[in-house]
């Protein structure tokens, strides 16, 4: 199928902007990066050769921005399907999950509160398989504590004291 192409059958968008999914989504990461710019640039960033605390939030925060640009751009220049309805349940359970590792990560310990975590997250998925979740959750929980422990050798508590 040729490029800028939608699939047959499906509804195409008419107007200035031809991709409104991928325009909408683009302009999005383009204001988040720019919030997360703003959030950190009270810390200090390069120093010469020093890397600082603000270095990487703002590196990846232009990298965001010219991500987001391009999608934007490319919502523009190429044919996609209109804007769909968006529910509340994913939102609200995404926010959730970060809340609960927040809120969990100290009197849980680190393993079953990224276990949970993970799981709540999937939940905001209407098409959730649970049996893929669990397993997957099983093994992100892993690589987060050989990550974090073994590898970057983090002080942080693995079960419930």
């Amino acid at each position: 199928m040729a490029a800028g192409v939608g699939q047959p059958g499906q509804p195409q968008a008419s107007g200035f902007i031809r991709s409104p999914q991928d325009f909408w989504g683009g302009v999005g990461l383009v204001a988040f990066a720019i919030f997360s710019l703003w959030a950190g640039s009270d810390l200090p960033g390069l120093r010469g050769f020093a890397f600082g605390p603000g270095t990487a939030p703002r590196l990846f925060g232009w990298l965001l921005v010219g991500t987001g640009a391009l999608v934007a751009i490319n919502g523009l220049i190429s044919h996609g399907p209109p804007l769909e309805k968006w529910g509340i349940r994913a939102p609200v359970l995404f926010i959730a999950s970060v809340v609960f590792f927040g809120a969990t990560i100290r009197p849980l310990g680190m393993i079953i509160a990224t276990f949970f975590t993970l799981m709540i997250a999937a939940a905001a998925s209407k098409e959730v398989r649970w049996g893929e979740s669990v397993i997957w959750s099983a093994v992100l929980t892993a690589g987060c504590v050989a990550l974090f422990i073994y590898g970057l050798n983090l002080p942080l508590q693995l079960w419930p004291r």
